[in-house]
């Protein structure tokens, strides 16, 4: 009996051992499934003219499954893990800059039966010292890896007012959810970030991946190049890079590069003395300039040009080099022709890429704040000369600015904040420079209080 009822045992415990091996296959099965659904994205119409590549290479054509939409991780678009992102170049020969924010709202967005929270990152783009585009993006990882780009609140400025909105599209409303990049990307691959034909249409082509590309400071492994195809038909390169994402964008003499990420390149060292010395003389000077004290401008002048003499002598990222050494120069030349407009303009250019600088020491909520405080004082200057479109895309740029530190602020500096930014809307519709240059001038007094909670 005690052989059987062993014999037994093994039997009921193998087949116990067999059913949850198949149960284990079967779930496998079920989230391999999940994360590659086998429904396919209906795709709309593309211009027949525009020479896109055959679906057979396309990797963005099943709907994707959102577990932990939020958590963007991909190495190469790692938007959940980069609080802020600085890229500089030029358009047109002009000075160009995009700051890029993750900001701490999610959405909901509806699109193919799922409601799917969806990440938001703001892009703001200046040219020439002058906010030229806002964009809000809607991004989501799926259960493979691949993140997928769910539309876009687009703002372009010209004259420092808002012209268009073209280029704003939604997820489910204007078209399907789109690839922005894959889980996995190969040489080969085809996918569309944007892929709205009539509002917006891009589709990239994989070039190459594991390439090594020059970084702001040093080497970066892992890169992906690719070609990307707009509605026009013109072709552009992108570079993208693990830890930074999107890395390098070219076009027709155009180019953006990118300077800084944070985490990515953030330090626990303390932040450098030179780096104070530099955001703190270019400050004072732009407190003080319209004394006309050429003295203490020059002496502050020479402090600050050392202090920068002694910084390159460590690990500066290679985009702010050029931008910081010519900035100080136009500073010192301002100041020789005692020009205190222009010492206090060039002044700001060096406070705000020494605040640039300052990113990987600190927080993205203080530099936010110094920020905002310098578009204050830009504000103020631009009224004291009468630049009306100069002061109404100053006062748009603070809105921007504001977007991205509220979250940090007590109740009671949250509200003080929206009043004085209140105040300078009310004199934008008022075309009223000095009732503006007031209300700044209150912002700033209210900002050098603050102490962020985060």
């Amino acid at each position: 009996m005690r052989g059987r009822a062993d014999d037994q045992n093994r039997w009921v415990g193998g087949s116990r051992r067999a059913a949850a091996l198949v149960l284990i296959g079967m779930m496998a099965i079920v989230v391999v499934i999940s994360a590659c659904s086998t429904r396919m994205i209906p795709q709309p119409d593309v211009p027949p003219d525009l020479q896109v590549a055959p679906d057979a290479d396309r990797v963005d054509l099943r709907v994707p499954t959102f577990s932990h939409p939020t958590e963007i991780t991909n190495p190469l678009f790692p938007v959940s893990r980069q609080a802020s992102v600085l890229m500089l170049g030029q358009v047109d020969g002009l000075p160009f800059r995009t700051e890029v924010t993750l900001l701490a709202e999610t959405r909901i967005v509806e699109w193919e039966g799922m409601r799917v929270e969806v990440a938001v990152s703001q892009y703001s783009a200046y040219l020439d010292g002058k906010i030229t585009e806002v964009a809000l993006d809607l991004y989501a990882q799926a259960d493979d890896g691949s993140v997928w780009y769910f539309g876009e609140d687009v703002f372009d400025f010209r004259d420092g007012a808002i012209v268009v909105t073209e280029g704003t599209w939604l997820a489910g409303r204007d078209g399907p959810a789109a690839m922005i990049m894959p889980g996995n990307p190969q040489a080969g691959d085809v996918y569309r970030p944007e892929n709205a034909p009539g509002f917006v249409f891009e589709e990239v082509t994989v070039a190459a991946v594991g390439r090594s590309l020059d970084g702001p400071l040093g080497p970066i492994e892992g890169g992906m190049t690719a070609d990307e195809l707009h509605a026009d038909g013109s072709h552009e390169e992108k570079i993208f890079a693990p830890g930074y994402g999107e890395f390098l964008t070219g076009g027709g003499g155009d180019v953006e590069a990118l300077a800084l990420a944070v985490p990515t390149d953030s330090l626990s060292d303390p932040l450098p003395a030179e780096l104070v010395r530099l955001s703190g003389g270019a400050l004072a000077i732009v407190d003080a300039a319209a004394t006309q004290d050429w003295t203490v401008a020059s002496s502050t002048a020479s402090d600050m040009a050392a202090a920068w003499q002694t910084y390159l002598g460590g690990d500066v990222p290679g985009p702010i080099e050029p931008l910081m050494t010519d900035a100080l120069g136009s500073f010192a030349d301002a100041i020789i022709a005692r020009d205190a407009a222009r010492v206090r303009h060039a002044a700001i250019e060096v406070a705000r890429l020494a605040f640039d600088l300052q990113l990987r020491y600190r927080t993205v909520v203080e530099i936010d704040l110094a920020r905002l405080d310098l578009w204050a004082a830009q504000l103020i200057l631009d009224a004291e000369g009468e630049d009306e479109p100069a002061f109404y895309a100053d006062a748009f740029a603070m809105d921007y600015v504001r977007d991205r530190i509220v979250h940090a602020l007590t109740s009671a500096d949250r509200i003080a904040v929206h009043i004085a930014l209140g105040e300078i809307q009310g004199a934008v519709i008022d075309e009223d420079l000095a009732a503006g240059s007031e209300a700044a001038g209150r912002l700033r007094s209210i900002l050098a209080g603050l102490e962020p909670t985060s």
